[in-house]
């Protein structure tokens, strides 16, 4: 049974514009192959899209397919050197982190609200959380970076939101993840269900997000999505829930079969929107979609997210020509603020030092040039 989701709180409405932020350990290489439209990959012989693709917070993913760019990029920059390195080179570069400077440019650029990534598919967490992970011991960062942003953000007149990837954790999982099959396949099980559901509610009780951004699905069930939602709902009143948390389906497991896998493919390959980008499928309960790099056709209060390039995480193998160019970025804003959704762009700051990288400080530039103009009703509040 799906809920009806009732009408998004009006703050969220309102703001027309949000920002995201991926930042991770993989933001220490920060590299991706060329945008590759996902339709042309199969054809270009890759079985295994995922381990191609531009987004670069899939780094540690991508290395683990020998024959894939990522994996000789590492080769021959990095040689041996293992993944986890990187978190503590990302340690390291908080020292120059200056977070009201970024609350300050997403606020000037117009954004109501701003949505940090917690913890990705990686497992690093970006705060020092009470629940251990149990195979990776000490992979978060000793400073409390969700506290400070979200202070950073709030102090500027921002709502915070926490993105937090429950569908996947590498540190439980890792076997490598080529196609949509294999990604739904790979939701842990195990101990992982109770481990994300208590950092959930710990990111929860500790930083009361306004925004509760989860990624792929959930690893438990409908009636257990219910019931941290109904936490989330008691202790943060005016909060708003995405559209991913999917319950986990005891089919998954049997995606590794070569049929299923293959039939399942087909269907996801269906459901990716015309064009560039996919909408997720509709989960038990939500306030709002995100289509990703896609507009959305649906009745339903929506949220467009999409990075500046063709990555979330910092890729600096990005062409000048792969960022969206200023017609193409206010007409986006302006649009779909006409049509009463929002959109939430996606800055990837450098892992080596804490810095939002000048080709995506100009597109944050232009919004705040041009912020009078790109919703129907005058300035994007604040």
């Amino acid at each position: 049974m799906i809920d009806t989701p009732a009408m998004v709180a009006s703050w969220w409405s309102r703001a027309r514009l949000g920002i995201f932020v991926h930042w991770t350990p993989a933001s220490v290489p920060g590299w991706a192959p060329p945008h590759v439209p996902a339709e042309e990959l199969p054809a270009a012989g890759r079985r295994a899209p995922l381990g191609w693709t531009p987004y670069a917070e899939w780094y540690e993913n991508a290395l683990r397919f020998p024959g894939s760019p990522v994996a000789a990029h590492h080769r021959a920059t990095y040689g041996t050197r293992p993944y986890t390195d990187f978190g503590r080179d990302f340690e390291d570069g908080l020292a120059g982190w200056d977070p009201a400077a970024w609350a300050r440019a997403f606020r000037e650029a117009g954004a109501g609200y701003a949505v940090l990534v917690t913890k990705h598919h990686d497992g690093f967490c970006l705060w020092p959380s009470e629940t251990g992970n149990p195979h990776r011991a000490g992979w978060h960062t000793t400073r409390d970076v969700v506290g400070e942003f979200a202070d950073a953000v709030r102090a500027e007149g921002l709502r915070f939101g926490v993105y937090y990837s429950g569908g996947l954790d590498w540190t439980f999982d890792d076997r490598p993840i080529g196609t949509a099959a294999d990604m739904f396949s790979a939701v842990p099980r195990g101990s992982y269900p109770a481990y994300a559901g208590a950092q959930l509610r710990e990111l929860i009780r500790r930083y009361r997000p306004d925004i509760l951004w989860n990624d792929i699905a959930w690893p438990a069930s409908a009636g257990e999505i219910r019931s941290l939602v109904d936490f989330y709902r008691f202790t943060v009143p005016h909060g708003v829930v995405n559209d991913r948390l999917l319950p986990y389906a005891p089919h998954w497991r049997g995606l590794t079969l070569p049929g299923a896998r293959a039939l399942y493919n087909w269907w996801d390959r269906r459901t990716v929107a015309q064009g560039e980008g996919f909408v997720p499928r509709t989960p038990p309960v939500f306030d709002f979609r995100t289509p990703e790099y896609a507009r959305y056709e649906g009745s339903d209060p929506y949220e467009i997210t999409r990075g500046v390039d063709h990555s979330f995480g910092y890729n600096r193998n990005s062409g000048p020509d792969a960022f969206i160019d200023r017609p193409t970025l206010t007409s986006l804003v302006r649009d779909t603020a006409a049509d009463g959704g929002n959109v939430l762009l996606n800055v990837g700051p450098r892992g080596e030092d804490a810095t939002i990288p000048d080709e995506q400080l100009l597109r944050l530039e232009w919004l705040a040039e041009e912020a009078g103009a790109l919703t129907p009703d005058g300035p994007i509040p604040g």
